[in-house]
């Protein structure tokens, strides 16, 4: 081979490698700019740029008690850690009942799961994993949380599977803890502070499944107290309100003892002059209508002030009790720069995950999204 030839290959890989490179380049160029193009399914934005979000999470057990619903709960605290920033989360409220059954040591009937309860409970806790240490996330634990099937008695993996140290935002904001109904100290009965330039102080009380008299005493003298006197209050505990709006007065559990709606109205919410709000779930209707899952009630204190009474509860749309666990749905309290106005919002990631479902993701209904304005 002349010097011609020996000289043209080494020209050919040098032109190639070249041109290798730039399309390289121009690939990678464009794949950057398309990614950065495009947007989510969903991009979530608060309504002001000064409001900050609560989100609240209905009775999670129709997702927990079949392995195959348990993804969809999984996407909703995996939706929400990737929202903290945009939506300015500051604390997640769930109402309890995390699991459908606290101790049943075979796999139950099917209609009520097809996993033993001590998968249930890991489960649950793995989905909250997602946003431990980003995020205080508040529990009220609900009946079936309780006993073997649904509070028989007062036992509970509860405090095994949530221990105060596993969530270190916890850190910065749980101010007391009362006793559980076996005298243990946990975060059944628990209150967390939160500070915040439009809103003041406010106070976040978590109770027991029917709190017992020493529960809602103890809340009692916590909200009275010279330290919190003159922060606003909510209080979150699992069975109260009904869809109809009314307290609920008695159920037919075992576990003793035990305070019901009515009761906490009477003993807790009534006589005190800061509490503003009371949440919680457990009522449920199997009718797929979103109308028959939710409640609302106004009030007034003893002392003239409204109290505002919410019980949101998902867990029998998308196919009743026996069906996906609630299609996804949550709601977004919205807690505007003004000081006294919550935007409550209800969203399901689910639906809001696909370009092709996102027009469902928003329910726009009276009872749905709303307005809550407080007293100052």
């Amino acid at each position: 081979m002349g010097r011609s030839g020996r000289v043209a290959l080494p020209l050919l890989k040098n032109n190639c490698f070249m041109r290798f490179k730039v399309t390289g380049l121009l690939v990678f160029l464009l794949i950057v700019n398309t990614a950065l193009s495009q947007n989510k399914a969903e991009q979530m934005r608060r309504t002001d740029k000064d409001s900050f979000s609560v989100i609240l999470l209905s009775d999670p057990q129709n997702y927990i008690k079949y392995d195959y619903n348990q993804p969809i709960f999984e996407l909703m605290t995996a939706w929400i850690k990737d929202n903290i920033d945009s939506l300015a989360v500051r604390a997640v409220l769930c109402t309890g009942d995390l699991v459908d059954q606290n101790e049943c040591l075979v796999q139950p009937h099917p209609r009520f799961g097809n996993i033993p309860s001590i998968k249930q409970w890991q489960a649950v806790s793995h989905a909250f994993e997602r946003i431990d240490n980003e995020v205080p996330y508040i529990i009220s634990t609900g009946n079936h949380d309780y006993g073997y099937l649904r509070a028989e008695n007062s036992m509970t993996r509860f405090p095994e599977f949530f221990p105060v140290t596993r969530n270190s935002c916890w850190d910065d904001c749980l101010v007391s803890v009362c006793n559980n109904r076996n005298g243990v100290p946990t975060l059944e009965n628990s209150a967390y502070e939160f500070n915040s330039e439009t809103w003041g102080k406010l106070l976040l009380i978590a109770l027991e499944f029917a709190p017992g008299d020493s529960a809602l005493e103890w809340a009692k003298e916590l909200a009275a107290s010279e330290k919190y006197l003159h922060h606003k209050v909510i209080v979150m505990t699992h069975s109260y309100l009904n869809a109809a709006g009314r307290r609920i007065e008695k159920e037919s559990y075992l576990i003793t003892p035990a305070n019901y709606g009515q009761q906490v109205w009477e003993k807790l919410v009534y006589p005190s002059s800061n509490i503003f709000m009371v949440i919680c779930g457990h009522y449920a209707k199997p009718t797929e209508k979103m109308k028959d899952n939710v409640g609302f009630s106004i009030d007034k204190n003893q002392h003239g002030k409204k109290v505002f009474q919410m019980m949101f509860n998902a867990q029998a749309l998308g196919g009743g009790m026996s069906g996906n666990g609630g299609d996804g749905w949550l709601r977004i309290l919205e807690f505007m720069p003004d000081g006294k106005t919550i935007q409550v919002r209800t969203y399901s990631p689910l639906f809001g995950f696909s370009p092709t479902t996102k027009e469902y993701a928003w329910r726009r209904e009276s009872y749905d999204e709303f307005k809550i304005v407080i007293d100052n």
